[in-house]
């Protein structure tokens, strides 16, 4: 982002007048010099207001609501025309220049101004509302005022909803604290020791521009403990402040990328304001400290005051620089829709994580038939056919949204079938018997997939199996699976339930066969026996990368009974053991707890989380009583679990926790969201607090819900 033009009514110290940043239609000045005086800091309040968004303009405007206003009785405007660069705020074709304005009451009502009420309109300013601020991604302004005082060991560097506001908090109050510099510089090298990337190069490029203006070499002294702090200290409040202001700039542009595809986050465009600049640096050095500004941070926009001296010895050569306003591009042509022949026959795998079965099936079918074969993942860029054929796995609202796009496409034409759309639709039973074609899906490689066995005799009413299979029988055999193949993705519901289970385990390891039992074991179920049987069986995972056994603990009810069933594998902490865990049944937070210390307990074991979604006609999840007075020190224990790996599937439910714990408490538990956002996505931390705010502020009105 760039601001082009503003224009102030109403504001206190603001003359009404048009501030023009521009240099003819083409570029903006890089550099604008104010004095420094009272209007001047008005001013750059009024293009923090202007550069922000709907969730922060309106915080900013009520601390102000008192002084914005010279007439109390007519509200002060704001009409502004910013710049969006691609790809970080705008799509490649969308306008480059869009206008907005805000009108600002005095007792703190702020309103978005309409395209009719917007006085001074710029040739070829696209109109828009101002944008919503959800993330600190993307848009980056930040502002510094007279004082320059950094976080001492407090700075926690977390992504916050109002980070916005605290990159300019600043120019709104003298208490506001920036980077700590020490910190962010010791984050930086923690960052960068393991792993080459935006981290480490950011941290060379520092260390170099700090080692200068410093005058000692800070790369060293990051080496050396101790040694970073005591030479800070000794340097002179005048060199510590500016490269304070450097590392904040450089803190947020690193921030403000975490998503972009630019290894260097110093190339992020976006406007800086200094108030009085030369009052926190001395007047020697700050040509030298605005120069290497400019340098290193090439595509931000400066908006200075200075005082008179400072002004008259102000960098001509900076004064000269420019920023090309960037063109949108012309939209992409659509892409026209592609027609099969009439013979050809396109299946559409609507949702499935693994290679649909009955599609396989489907097109051995046809292919006997003499007719081509056309799969399509997903419901995107689908071709049109005379024959199609659909299958959906699941019943969540995605994959229903999935189904309607297919049924609004092809209307009568479509045949859809699937568990997710109806639990008693079979293939034809000559179709059935047919053999899988493993060309559909050519990523199968040499790994064959299929049924054993369908049907479980538990009657768990949060599956689909019961309503779906029924009791278990079998379904077909070894070598129709395999075709020649040594690797075999089993999808049998409850193996180990079957009378044949045993012989069937017998044959897998007579062969030599290498098996993912995908669906799970019933661990409860485990023979010594059988146990021996699996040891000799290479289990695996679907990739067949790493030998891994598969079980699943819906629930904390007889944890004695699993712990002496998997004692009878031998299993060593160099296994891997997974335990498909779901939640957001009939559990509550201390039996889910219970589960995951118990499974910690357990050598090579470690959990995937799995949300209960309900089956057509099953039973909602039954979350009364999930907390109780435990709960804040439930989820304090929950966070100290730590499994040496798949944690990520764990941050699923760290985030449903949250989510239920701010709706149903009214509270926000900062700890679980500081581990959920420590390693991943903590672009998105900003709004998942917002998110969390809402919902403790709504907590006990019955309409809301996470």
């Amino acid at each position: 982002m760039h601001i082009e033009f503003l224009r102030a009514e109403n504001v206190r110290h603001v003359a009404p007048s048009d501030y023009d940043f521009s240099n003819g239609r083409g570029a903006i000045r890089r550099w604008t010099v104010l004095p420094a005086s009272e209007a001047s800091d008005a001013l750059l309040r009024c293009l923090t207001l202007a550069s922000l968004g709907q969730r922060q303009t309106p915080v900013l405007a009520a601390k102000l609501s008192t002084t914005l206003g010279v007439r109390s009785e007519r509200p002060a405007r704001l009409e502004y025309t910013l710049i969006y660069h691609a790809p970080q705020e705008r799509a490649p074709h969308r306008p480059v220049r869009r206008q907005s304005g805000w009108q600002l009451g005095a007792d703190g009502d702020v309103a978005p101004l309409a395209r009719a009420a917007m006085r001074s309109t710029r040739s070829g300013a696209a109109y828009s509302r101002p944008e919503l601020g959800r993330s600190h991604i993307g848009r980056l302004l930040i502002g510094y005022g007279r004082r320059v005082t950094p976080h001492a060991g407090t700075d926690q560097f977390g992504i916050y909803p109002d980070q916005r506001v605290r990159r300019c908090a600043g120019l709104f109050d003298v208490r506001a604290r920036v980077t700590d510099p020490l910190a962010f510089l010791q984050r930086l090298r923690q960052k960068s020791r393991y792993r080459a990337g935006r981290a480490r190069a950011l941290l060379v490029r520092l260390t170099v521009d700090l080692s200068e203006w410093l005058g000692w070499d800070v790369a060293d002294s990051l080496t050396r403990p101790g040694e970073l702090e005591e030479r800070w200290k000794a340097t002179p409040a005048a060199r510590r402040t500016p490269a304070v202001v450097l590392l904040d700039i450089a803190r947020h542009a690193y921030d403000a990328t975490e998503r972009s595809f630019d290894p260097n986050p110093l190339l992020q465009p976006g406007v800086v304001l200094l108030a009085a600049a030369d009052t926190w640096c001395e007047a020697r050095g700050l040509a030298r400290f605005l120069g290497m500004l400019g340098a290193r941070f090439p595509n931000l926009q400066f908006v200075v005051t200075l005082s008179a001296s400072a002004r008259r010895s102000f960098p001509a050569r900076l004064v000269r620089q420019r920023l090309p306003i960037p063109e949108a591009q012309p939209r992409p042509r659509p892409v026209p829709v592609r027609r099969l022949a009439p013979s050809t026959v396109l299946l559409v795998d609507a949702d499935s994580t693994l290679p649909n079965l009955a599609l396989m099936k489907l097109s051995r079918h046809f292919k006997s038939q003499g007719r081509r074969v056309v799969l399509a993942r997903g419901v995107r860029s689908l071709p049109l056919a005379g024959t199609v054929l659909a299958s959906c796995v699941f019943s969540t609202t995605a994959s229903a949204k999935r189904v309607g796009v297919l049924r609004d496409r092809f209307g009568d034409t479509l045949q859809l079938g699937g568990s997710g759309v109806d639990l008693h639709r079979r293939l034809a039973p000559e179709i059935e018997a047919l053999a899988s074609d493993y060309a559909l899906y050519p990523e199968l490689g040499d790994r064959a997939i299929g049924f054993l066995t369908r049907g479980c005799p538990m009657h768990c009413p949060f599956c689909i199996v019961p309503k779906k299979e029924g009791l278990p029988r079998r379904v077909s055999d070894l070598d129709s699976l395999l075709q020649g193949r040594k690797k075999l993705i089993l999808l049998d519901d409850n193996l180990l339930a079957h009378p044949d289970g045993l012989e069937l385990l017998e044959e897998m390891a007579r062969r030599s066969l290498q098996v993912n039992f995908n669906q799970t074991l019933d661990l409860r179920r485990l023979t010594p026996e059988a146990a021996g049987l699996l040891r000799r069986i290479p289990c695996t995972n679907a990739a067949f990368t790493r030998r891994t056994y598969y079980f699943s603990l819906n629930d904390a009810r007889r944890l004695d009974l699993v712990r002496r069933r998997y004692a009878l594998l031998q299993p060593c902490h160099s296994d891997n053991v997974e335990f498909v865990c779901m939640y957001g049944f009939n559990t509550t937070l201390a039996e889910d707890v219970e589960r995951f210390r118990f499974l910690r307990s357990l050598p090579g074991a470690y959990v995937f989380v799995q949300r209960y979604q309900p089956i057509p006609g099953g039973p909602p999840a039954n979350l009364n009583r999930f907390f109780d007075n435990r709960a804040d020190a439930l989820i304090s224990e929950l966070v100290r679990i730590i499994y040496r790996q798949n944690m990520k599937s764990m941050e699923t439910y760290y985030r449903w926790l949250a989510l239920q714990y701010a709706a149903q408490c009214g509270c926000i538990h900062h700890v679980l969201v500081e581990t959920l956002f420590r390693y991943n996505g903590r672009s998105r931390m900003a709004g998942f607090l917002h998110r969390l705010e809402r919902l403790s502020a709504a907590h006990g009105d019955p309409a809301t819900g996470p």
